[in-house]
Protein backbone atom coordinates (compact mmCIF):
# COMPACT_ATOMS: atom_id res chain seq x y z
CA UNK A 1 0.00 0.00 0.00
CA UNK A 2 2.94 2.55 0.66
CA UNK A 3 4.70 1.73 -2.27
CA UNK A 4 1.44 2.58 -4.65
CA UNK A 5 1.12 5.48 -3.11
CA UNK A 6 3.93 7.11 -3.90
CA UNK A 7 3.83 5.61 -6.89
CA UNK A 8 0.49 7.64 -7.29
CA UNK A 9 2.26 10.91 -6.36
CA UNK A 10 4.78 10.29 -9.18
CA UNK A 11 2.06 9.12 -11.73
CA UNK A 12 0.46 12.64 -11.24
CA UNK A 13 -2.14 12.25 -14.10
CA UNK A 14 -3.32 9.20 -12.75
CA UNK A 15 -4.49 10.28 -9.30
CA UNK A 16 -5.39 13.39 -10.01
CA UNK A 17 -7.19 14.38 -7.07
CA UNK A 18 -3.46 14.35 -4.92
CA UNK A 19 -1.39 17.04 -5.26
CA UNK A 20 2.45 17.15 -3.97
CA UNK A 21 4.52 19.70 -2.71
CA UNK A 22 8.18 18.44 -2.59
CA UNK A 23 11.86 19.35 -1.29
CA UNK A 24 14.97 19.55 -3.23
CA UNK A 25 15.87 15.97 -3.10
CA UNK A 26 19.16 15.58 -1.24
CA UNK A 27 21.66 13.01 -2.39
CA UNK A 28 23.97 10.94 -0.79
CA UNK A 29 25.66 7.66 -0.50
CA UNK A 30 27.63 8.20 -4.09
CA UNK A 31 29.69 5.14 -5.13
CA UNK A 32 32.01 5.52 -7.98
CA UNK A 33 33.64 2.43 -9.02
CA UNK A 34 37.31 2.71 -10.31
CA UNK A 35 36.95 -0.01 -12.87
CA UNK A 36 34.35 2.64 -15.03
CA UNK A 37 37.93 2.45 -17.65
CA UNK A 38 35.37 3.03 -20.56
CA UNK A 39 33.69 6.72 -18.58
CA UNK A 40 32.74 8.74 -19.59
CA UNK A 41 29.67 8.06 -21.69
CA UNK A 42 27.97 9.42 -24.14
CA UNK A 43 25.16 7.21 -25.72
CA UNK A 44 22.81 6.84 -22.28
CA UNK A 45 19.97 4.47 -22.14
CA UNK A 46 17.61 5.98 -19.46
CA UNK A 47 15.09 4.09 -17.70
CA UNK A 48 13.01 4.64 -14.68
CA UNK A 49 11.68 1.33 -12.94
CA UNK A 50 7.96 2.22 -11.32
CA UNK A 51 4.71 0.35 -11.22
CA UNK A 52 3.04 3.44 -13.18
CA UNK A 53 4.26 3.73 -16.96
CA UNK A 54 3.25 7.37 -16.76
CA UNK A 55 5.71 8.17 -13.68
CA UNK A 56 8.66 6.38 -15.53
CA UNK A 57 8.15 8.20 -19.16
CA UNK A 58 8.02 11.71 -17.08
CA UNK A 59 11.00 11.03 -15.28
CA UNK A 60 12.72 9.82 -18.14
CA UNK A 61 11.75 12.25 -20.10
CA UNK A 62 13.46 14.64 -17.86
CA UNK A 63 16.47 13.20 -17.28
CA UNK A 64 16.94 12.60 -21.29
CA UNK A 65 15.89 16.49 -21.41
CA UNK A 66 18.87 17.76 -19.23
CA UNK A 67 21.64 15.18 -20.72
CA UNK A 68 20.66 15.72 -24.55
CA UNK A 69 21.03 19.60 -23.91
CA UNK A 70 24.98 18.90 -22.70
CA UNK A 71 25.36 16.67 -26.20
CA UNK A 72 24.74 13.09 -24.53
CA UNK A 73 22.54 10.88 -26.80
CA UNK A 74 20.53 10.04 -24.30
CA UNK A 75 17.43 7.78 -24.86
CA UNK A 76 14.12 7.03 -22.89
CA UNK A 77 13.63 3.37 -22.58
CA UNK A 78 9.25 4.32 -22.65
CA UNK A 79 10.01 6.11 -25.87
CA UNK A 80 10.75 2.58 -27.49
CA UNK A 81 7.65 0.90 -25.69
CA UNK A 82 4.19 0.96 -24.74
CA UNK A 83 2.36 0.05 -21.54
CA UNK A 84 1.86 -3.55 -22.82
CA UNK A 85 6.06 -3.97 -23.88
CA UNK A 86 7.66 -6.46 -20.49
CA UNK A 87 9.97 -4.05 -18.62
CA UNK A 88 12.24 -7.14 -18.32
CA UNK A 89 16.45 -7.80 -18.67
CA UNK A 90 15.85 -8.73 -22.38
CA UNK A 91 13.58 -5.88 -23.42
CA UNK A 92 16.28 -3.34 -21.98
CA UNK A 93 19.39 -5.59 -23.53
CA UNK A 94 17.71 -5.00 -26.98
CA UNK A 95 17.32 -1.49 -26.46
CA UNK A 96 21.24 -1.48 -25.53
CA UNK A 97 22.00 -3.16 -28.93
CA UNK A 98 19.93 -1.75 -30.95
CA UNK A 99 20.80 1.61 -29.38
CA UNK A 100 24.31 0.53 -29.59
CA UNK A 101 24.46 2.39 -25.93
CA UNK A 102 27.65 2.60 -23.89
CA UNK A 103 26.03 3.10 -20.06
CA UNK A 104 22.79 2.62 -19.00
CA UNK A 105 21.05 4.67 -16.37
CA UNK A 106 18.41 2.94 -14.06
CA UNK A 107 16.43 5.06 -11.75
CA UNK A 108 13.55 2.60 -9.11
CA UNK A 109 12.46 3.30 -5.56
CA UNK A 110 14.45 2.58 -2.91
CA UNK A 111 12.50 3.25 0.43
CA UNK A 112 9.30 5.00 1.41
CA UNK A 113 8.21 6.11 4.99
CA UNK A 114 4.08 7.40 5.09
CA UNK A 115 2.49 9.19 7.70
CA UNK A 116 -0.89 11.17 7.38
CA UNK A 117 -3.21 13.12 9.41
CA UNK A 118 -6.47 15.51 9.00
CA UNK A 119 -5.69 18.62 8.52
CA UNK A 120 -8.25 21.66 8.97
CA UNK A 121 -9.48 23.89 6.70
CA UNK A 122 -9.09 27.91 6.65
CA UNK A 123 -12.63 28.70 7.09
CA UNK A 124 -13.87 32.09 4.88
CA UNK A 125 -15.87 34.38 6.59
CA UNK A 126 -18.07 37.65 4.60
CA UNK A 127 -18.88 40.54 7.04
CA UNK A 128 -22.34 42.38 6.39
CA UNK A 129 -22.73 45.32 8.49
CA UNK A 130 -25.91 48.04 8.44
CA UNK A 131 -26.50 51.36 10.81
CA UNK A 132 -29.34 50.72 12.98
CA UNK A 133 -31.71 53.55 14.33
CA UNK A 134 -29.37 54.21 17.52
CA UNK A 135 -26.32 56.21 18.33
CA UNK A 136 -23.38 54.22 17.89
CA UNK A 137 -25.34 51.16 17.02
CA UNK A 138 -24.18 48.62 14.17
CA UNK A 139 -26.42 45.71 12.97
CA UNK A 140 -23.68 42.79 11.88
CA UNK A 141 -24.49 39.64 10.07
CA UNK A 142 -21.44 37.23 9.65
CA UNK A 143 -21.31 34.52 7.59
CA UNK A 144 -18.97 31.61 8.05
CA UNK A 145 -18.11 29.31 5.48
CA UNK A 146 -16.04 25.88 6.58
CA UNK A 147 -14.83 23.39 4.92
CA UNK A 148 -14.70 19.56 5.72
CA UNK A 149 -11.15 18.34 7.13
CA UNK A 150 -8.83 17.17 4.46
CA UNK A 151 -6.61 13.92 4.85
CA UNK A 152 -3.01 15.49 4.51
CA UNK A 153 0.02 12.77 3.93
CA UNK A 154 3.42 13.21 4.57
CA UNK A 155 6.38 10.62 2.46
CA UNK A 156 9.77 10.50 3.34
CA UNK A 157 11.21 9.10 -0.69
CA UNK A 158 14.25 7.62 -1.56
CA UNK A 159 15.39 7.30 -5.32
CA UNK A 160 18.25 4.64 -6.04
CA UNK A 161 19.65 5.52 -9.35
CA UNK A 162 23.06 2.99 -10.81
CA UNK A 163 24.85 3.69 -14.03
CA UNK A 164 25.55 0.29 -15.78
CA UNK A 165 28.47 0.05 -18.59
CA UNK A 166 27.25 -1.37 -21.37
CA UNK A 167 30.74 -3.30 -22.11
CA UNK A 168 31.01 -5.15 -19.20
CA UNK A 169 27.29 -4.93 -17.78
CA UNK A 170 28.56 -4.04 -14.20
CA UNK A 171 27.71 -1.33 -11.84
CA UNK A 172 30.11 1.85 -11.70
CA UNK A 173 28.51 4.48 -10.03
CA UNK A 174 25.02 4.46 -8.12
CA UNK A 175 23.34 7.47 -5.65
CA UNK A 176 20.23 7.53 -3.51
CA UNK A 177 18.04 11.02 -3.80
CA UNK A 178 16.10 11.36 -0.59
CA UNK A 179 13.16 13.81 -1.05
CA UNK A 180 10.40 14.86 1.40
CA UNK A 181 6.67 15.87 -0.05
CA UNK A 182 3.70 16.95 1.20
CA UNK A 183 0.47 15.50 -0.42
CA UNK A 184 -2.97 16.88 0.03
CA UNK A 185 -6.60 15.35 -1.36
CA UNK A 186 -8.63 18.05 -3.41
CA UNK A 187 -5.91 19.62 -5.42
CA UNK A 188 -4.07 18.69 -8.95
CA UNK A 189 -0.49 16.99 -8.86
CA UNK A 190 2.60 18.97 -9.41
CA UNK A 191 4.58 17.96 -11.97
CA UNK A 192 8.00 19.50 -10.78
CA UNK A 193 8.86 16.85 -8.60
CA UNK A 194 10.01 14.91 -11.84
CA UNK A 195 11.81 17.91 -12.62
CA UNK A 196 13.28 18.29 -9.25
CA UNK A 197 14.34 14.36 -9.14
CA UNK A 198 15.98 14.91 -12.73
CA UNK A 199 18.29 17.86 -12.04
CA UNK A 200 19.35 15.95 -8.62
CA UNK A 201 20.22 12.69 -10.70
CA UNK A 202 21.99 14.26 -13.62
CA UNK A 203 23.59 16.95 -11.57
CA UNK A 204 25.82 14.16 -9.23
CA UNK A 205 26.24 12.20 -12.32
CA UNK A 206 27.85 15.31 -14.88
CA UNK A 207 29.83 16.46 -11.90
CA UNK A 208 31.43 13.04 -10.99
CA UNK A 209 32.17 12.95 -14.83
CA UNK A 210 30.22 9.67 -16.12
CA UNK A 211 28.81 11.67 -19.11
CA UNK A 212 30.62 13.77 -21.41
Amino acid sequence: MRQRAVLGVLAGALLALLAACSSTPQVSSVKTQEKALDAPYDRVLVIALFESFDARRYLEKEVVKILSARGVNAVASTSLMDTRTPATRKTFLAMVEELDSDAVLVTQLASLETTAKMKDMNPEVSYNVRPTWYYNVWSVDQTEYVSPRGMQLKHKLVLATQLYSAQTRESVWAIEAKSKLKVNYDEYNDYSIFVKEAEAITGRLIKDGMVR
